[in-house]
């Protein structure tokens, strides 16, 4: 090869690559063959590549989707777990509350008033720390029989009151975030005629 020939080799290109405007003006060209199917080639190109970008958009959009439901599933079991842990230990401290309320109620006597007072603090203390974790009693006195709430341990003969009407509470009933750890268990009022015909 000679010196001209490797200059002119140098000067022009192997391949060129077509712009956007070479594009569109080949493109408003009647073109002949080969340069056609060219272009018509990187057209389906561009296609494909425009329709596997539109599937992988959907695709992060879809695992977007189900990271957060993921995420907020998640959120949910760890405050349920925590709520429950709460709720074993408000549970086994029930007896404790059972207990001051006794010693509350056992003395009458003046002497006990200064001991009686202590008690009461201490409880109140306790029960304001228990409510603050969602603890709540469960009204009952006074209140018609509800079996979700309350345990029925005695019918008690009573015109006084209407049918089912809760009289007495032998122990306290709690609830914890809406859910009964232990129903209140009372006396009932029942109609003489309504528990001969029972």
């Amino acid at each position: 090869m000679s010196k001209k020939d490797r200059e002119h080799d140098e000067k022009e290109p192997l391949f060129v690559v077509p712009s956007a405007a070479d594009e569109s003006d080949a493109s408003a060209k009647p073109a002949d063959g080969s340069t056609s199917g060219d272009f018509r080639g990187l057209s389906e190109q561009e296609r494909r590549l425009i329709a596997e970008m539109e599937e992988l958009k959907g695709t992060l959009i879809r695992r977007q989707a189900d990271f957060e439901n993921y995420r907020k599933r998640i959120e949910r079991e760890r405050e349920h777990d925590r709520h429950r842990g709460i709720e074993g230990i408000i549970e086994s401290l029930l007896p404790v509350l059972d207990g001051f309320d006794r010693a509350l109620e056992a003395h009458g006597d003046p002497s006990y008033e200064e001991h009686r007072k202590g008690f009461e603090l201490i409880a109140r203390q306790l029960r304001d720390v228990l409510a603050k974790r969602g603890l709540e009693k469960i009204e009952a006195e006074g209140m018609a029989f509800d079996p979700h709430m309350h345990h029925a341990v005695e019918r008690v003969e009573s015109k006084d009151v209407p049918e089912g009407t809760v009289l007495d509470v032998l122990q306290t009933g709690y609830r914890f975030h809406d859910r009964v750890l232990r129903p209140a268990m009372v006396r009932v009022a029942a109609h003489p005629a309504a528990k001969t015909a029972n």
